[in-house]
């Protein structure tokens, strides 16, 4: 079995509400030094994202969000960023920070495609597989101990 070589990817989030610390996860960045890889995919489930805040500025989220793909890209369109070597480009990504556009942990594994590894990570960690009620209906509440029960 060959050796594959080493990614290390993150989990792209919004956090409308920080102090609520609830999110929704919209994209991933994967890094693969090895394969000269740096590639960010991020899927913006809008519908979703009101349910946690319907005051969202989504065109303004829409716009931040798109530098991070550039970012990884580089180039004169990334701005100072983009001129950072590739590794330095995916820190600056992945660094902490306590604005709405935050990051997961980072996590590391071994693969011999990055772009697969993309497309399971936002299969698995970003879209939903789960059909969203309609405003209005099938909100779920509490009969203090019997268990949630539709309205």
């Amino acid at each position: 079995m060959p050796d594959h070589p080493t990614y290390d990817y993150v989990i792209v989030r919004v956090v409308p509400r920080v102090e609520r610390e609830e999110f929704i996860n919209v994209g991933v960045i994967v890094s693969c030094p090895a394969k000269d890889f740096l590639e960010a995919r991020i899927e913006l489930d809008e519908q979703r994202l009101a349910l946690l805040d319907l005051t969202l500025d989504m065109e303004t989220l829409r716009s931040h969000l798109a530098t991070i793909p550039a970012i990884c890209h580089g180039g004169d369109g990334a701005g100072p960023i983009g001129q950072l070597p590739q590794r330095n480009r995916f820190q600056w990504l992945v660094a902490p920070r306590s604005t709405i556009i935050q990051t997961s942990p980072v996590h590391t594994g071994r693969c011999e495609d990055p772009c697969g590894v993309i497309e399971h990570l936002l299969e698995t960690m970003v879209r939903a597989h789960i059909p969203l009620p309609s405003r209005g209906e099938g909100r779920l509440r509490s009969n203090r101990g019997e268990g949630p029960r539709e309205e």
